[in-house]
């Protein structure tokens, strides 16, 4: 486990660390200032990617990801390049949220499907897993976006790449504390964003030439939702 600390000022880069102590379990990569959510994934995904490890989960530490829905997103992984937790599908679910935050987050992944042609209903999780064959398709340096943004580029550029993807139902559980980043800002990042891969402003942050996508479904033993 890989926890990536932008210089929290609440202590949580001194916790991991002595967290990483006493287990070997426990890797902290810090960085000395806050460069944005999106940066830190890559910067998680480079260090899984030159340790050698076969499948990346990527996950919030604050528990709102549960460690319990875990082994179905591996288990998907089996057949699938790419794993997602979904809220929007049968079975997943956010609980504790606003009426108006379960309409951006809902909203928000209805205008990215209908604007650029995703097949996943839950397009700006950051609950996800890959293969390592998937991460090494995707062009780390290009992606620089941050907050949903950055969910909603990484799943264009897989579904244009051609990966499987698949997506399994989730709970998502508010924060118990703390307080959410969105704000503003992050919504309006993740608007211009959607406009400019469909206008071929921004090209998609694979390495190579794009191939035609290619969706496939994983199997029902797996409890999977094929997108």
């Amino acid at each position: 486990m890989l926890v990536v600390d932008d210089g929290s000022p609440d202590g949580t880069g001194d916790l991991a660390d002595a967290l990483a102590r006493e287990t070997p379990r426990l890797r902290v990569l810090h960085r000395t200032e806050k460069l944005g959510l999106g940066t830190a994934y890559a910067a998680g995904f480079r260090y899984a990617l030159a340790q050698g490890y076969g499948r990346v989960v990527e996950m919030d530490a604050d528990f709102s990801h549960r460690p319990e829905d875990l082994p179905a997103l591996l288990a998907a992984a089996e057949t699938a390049d790419v794993v997602i937790g979904s809220r929007n599908i049968p079975g997943g679910r956010a609980i504790g949220w606003s009426p108006l935050r379960h309409i951006i987050s809902k909203g928000g992944s209805l205008y990215a499907r209908l604007v650029l042609g995703l097949p996943m209903r839950d397009c700006t999780s950051g609950f996800k897993c890959f293969r390592r064959s998937a991460l090494e398709i995707l062009d780390l340096d290009e992606i620089r976006s941050n907050g949903y943004a950055f969910q909603v580029e990484v799943n264009y550029a897989c579904t244009v790449a051609g990966l499987r993807c698949a997506e399994v139902p989730i709970v998502f559980p508010d924060r118990a504390r703390g307080a959410s980043k969105m704000n503003w800002r992050i919504v309006v990042e993740a608007t211009w964003l959607v406009v400019r891969l469909r206008l071929g402003l921004r090209r998609p942050a694979i390495l190579g030439a794009a191939s035609r996508p290619r969706v496939e479904a994983t199997t029902p033993e797996q409890q999977a939702h094929p997108v």
